[in-house]
């Protein structure tokens, strides 16, 4: 079933319950507050019947005329002794006349039901000094109320049933305007996936809620997401078959080399097992950096927990320097900094950081660790060749180089600082980078404490 045909039964079945309380209580309210009008008419009429001193002293109860000026037409008057005989009446309707007459010496008020009329009653005692002689007795047919109410149910039922019509249309066309977005993001998706391009939803936003105005922002964002997500998986694809395709024609071209001269000629063959074992090793770790990038890509990739960003550094930093000669100075403020996160990702993160800070610059390379306000701050400081201001955003795209002395020579496959990025961003951290010339690079990186 559709969404438009629930929206709209679950309206209607919902509008119908409703009206079906509505109307129970309407009908039983007109009931209730004419009853009590009508038992106030008859109260009345008795409280004047009873001032009558002909009835008040009881003497004077067998005259014909007295009830006569009471009389009215869908009302039966009479007046009964203890022995149940009636001893004045007036009245003309049928069925009243027809009540049996029973002697009762308390007040008393009630509604009684012959075939389908109701009839209301009211019975008092009368009184000869302390001695109750007769009872006077009213009966009224509520035939016109009845009417009343017939007219009313009547009146209920057809607007019940044009609320009902009006709702159905309404909601139908109200349904057919507030899945119009999702059907067209239907059809995208189907056209989508038929011609596989990717496609926005183009609607006239003024004439739509604000929540489907959102749905539709939220599924032509989307769209330019993968879009740009496509696209630099594309680029990714063309700079990968780009890098690739260099050391395998090195290889390739020396391997024919060997196999034409290289078995007689040792220096031929020794200078071909050395390209070959140098592009074989840059093939190596070009291969390993595209992995661990499309790992990184995962959302669970990081194994996060407490550690001490100090000791970390400071582990790194005297690895470092025993590997490559090159001092590393390590500056803290206080001896612990504790953060929230993977050791393994940020320990790689500083070895791309120091290594690239070791290849581009030859002065002692420093390294700041500092807390402050539950920001906890690394920074990696050379004074090295520097980076051109033009070049610094492009600096973490994949197989990005910086031009000039940052050229393949370096041995780098322009991958390293674009998984620098990606551990950053997978810590909701933020990374700066500010370089001059000649001057030397400082990369400064953010992350929140989270204890």
């Amino acid at each position: 079933m559709t969404l438009r045909k629930r929206f709209t039964l679950f309206t209607i079945f919902w509008l119908i319950f409703i009206l079906i309380l509505f109307n129970i209580f309407v009908y039983f309210y007109v009931i209730k507050i004419t009853t009590e009008s009508e038992e106030r008419v008859i109260g009345n009429k008795v409280n004047l019947m009873l001032e009558n001193p002909l009835i008040q002293d009881g003497k004077g109860i067998y005259d014909p005329d007295l009830l006569s000026e009471y009389y009215n037409v869908n009302e039966m008057i009479r007046i009964i002794r203890p022995d149940n005989k009636i001893v004045n009446i007036t009245g003309s309707d049928p069925i009243l006349l027809n009540l049996p007459a029973t002697f009762q010496t308390h007040h008393d008020t009630g509604m009684i039901k012959k075939g389908n009329e109701r009839i209301m009653y009211m019975r008092v005692p009368i009184y000869n000094g302390a001695t109750v002689v007769a009872m006077l007795e009213i009966n009224r047919v509520l035939n016109e109320l009845d009417d009343y109410l017939q007219i009313l149910v009547a009146a209920l039922s057809v607007t019940s049933a044009g609320a009902i019509l009006f709702a159905i249309f309404g909601t139908y066309w109200f349904t057919s305007r507030l899945t119009s977005p999702m059907q067209q993001m239907i059809n995208t998706m189907r056209e989508i996936d038929r011609s596989g391009k990717l496609r926005k939803i183009e609607t006239s936003s003024h004439e739509e809620s604000a929540e489907l105005q959102q749905l539709v922002r939220a599924f032509n964002q989307m769209i330019d997401r993968l879009d740009r997500t496509f696209a630099r998986q594309k680029q990714f694809v063309a700079d990968a078959s780009h890098e690739l395709k260099t050391p395998l024609t090195v290889i390739s071209s020396y391997a024919g080399m060997l196999k034409r001269w290289g078995r007689d000629d040792a220096s031929i063959r020794d200078e071909a097992i050395e390209a070959i074992d140098k592009e074989a090793s840059r093939l190596q770790n070009l291969t390993k950096s595209m992995l661990m990038l499309a790992e990184a890509e995962q959302e669970d990739w990081l194994n996060q927990g407490m550690f001490d960003v100090v000791l970390v550094v400071e582990e790194l930093a005297v690895m470092l320097q025993t590997t490559f000669q090159r001092p590393i100075r390590v500056k803290a403020l206080t001896r612990s900094v504790r953060m929230y996160g993977d050791k393994d990702k940020i320990q790689q993160l500083l070895v791309i950081l120091l290594d690239n800070a070791i290849k581009y610059s030859k002065e002692p390379i420093d390294v700041s660790v500092s807390l402050s306000r539950n920001i906890v701050k690394i920074e990696v400081k050379d004074k090295g060749i520097g980076i051109p201001e033009n070049e610094i955003p492009h600096m973490f795209e994949r197989f990005y180089r910086v031009d000039g002395a940052r050229s393949r020579a370096t041995g780098g496959a322009g991958l390293g600082l674009s998984i620098a990025k990606r551990i950053v961003d997978l810590h909701e951290g933020k990374i700066d980078v500010f370089s001059l010339p000649d001057l030397g690079t400082t990369i400064t990186i953010q992350f929140k404490q989270r204890k």
